[in-house]
């Protein structure tokens, strides 16, 4: 009963990382927690992260004409500095706290857009500053707990991006973070050959979801799927707030 509550846990966890990939809001982030229910937190991070990464490719394919150069130009390289001091820190800064400060950032937009009277935004440029920041804070909790979606929506949902623009660019954000992040979790002991192995079994459902989720976005009307992101961030931020308290608790 255990391994078949191990591989069930597994191969959700595995097409929830695909859908995500293929444009369906924040499901991705739900992989680790879904995998934590079997397995240690940190090991199934390692686990995933090649399953994250194999998926980015497809991802990488299936928005290659939809993305905005712009906020990818700001938001990578803010992200690549904080992944950086993720792997500098990560003997020092207790993740729980990163992962409940996490919750409380993306609880607090999340309401923010629900509680105003119109959702609609309209388009804007990405601003410099603010996307850097931003883009350093997505790396960091990125790094130290796959949870870097709340703090990159912060940024770039307030630009007012059409549906195919703002899932193609946050695939290609993301696939560039996942990528960095190989590196450091490598060096930290992750990227075991156990893992790599399981990874490898688990790339097939991640790459048939990429295709799934692609479809779920292209026929999705506009202001429900921006809709569907602001609820999920809002509960995803709140089940990492949970997180983070039990682990300072």
């Amino acid at each position: 009963m255990e391994e078949i509550g191990f591989w069930a846990a597994a191969l959700v966890a595995a097409a929830l990382v695909g859908m995500g990939k293929g444009g369906v809001p924040i499901v991705g982030m739900l992989a680790v927690p879904v995998m934590a229910l079997v397995m240690n937190p940190v090991v199934a991070a390692g686990m995933l992260l090649p399953v994250y990464v194999v998926s980015d490719m497809f991802g990488l394919y299936a928005y290659r004409h939809a993305y905005d150069r712009r906020v990818l130009a700001i938001v990578v390289p803010g992200a690549i500095a904080g992944i950086g001091v993720g792997w500098a820190t990560a003997s020092v800064v207790p993740e729980a706290a990163v992962t409940a400060l996490v919750g409380v950032i993306g609880v607090a937009f999340a309401l923010n857009l629900l509680l105003r009277r119109s959702v609609v935004v309209e388009p804007r440029p990405a601003e410099v500053a603010p996307g850097l920041f931003w883009g350093a804070v997505t790396g960091f909790t990125s790094f130290v707990s796959h949870a870097g979606a709340p703090p990159y929506q912060v940024y770039t949902l307030p630009l007012g991006m059409a549906k195919a623009v703002f899932a193609g660019t946050s695939t290609i954000a993301f696939a560039i973070i996942n990528a960095a992040k190989l590196v450091p979790y490598y060096a930290l002991g992750q990227l075991g050959l156990e893992n790599l192995e399981m990874a490898a079994v688990l790339s097939v459902p991640a790459v048939i979801a990429v295709f799934a989720g692609v479809r779920l976005v292209n026929v999705m009307p506009e202001r429900l799927f921006f809709r569907l992101v602001t609820w999920a961030l809002l509960l995803i931020s709140l089940k990492l707030i949970w997180d983070g308290a039990k682990g300072l608790i």
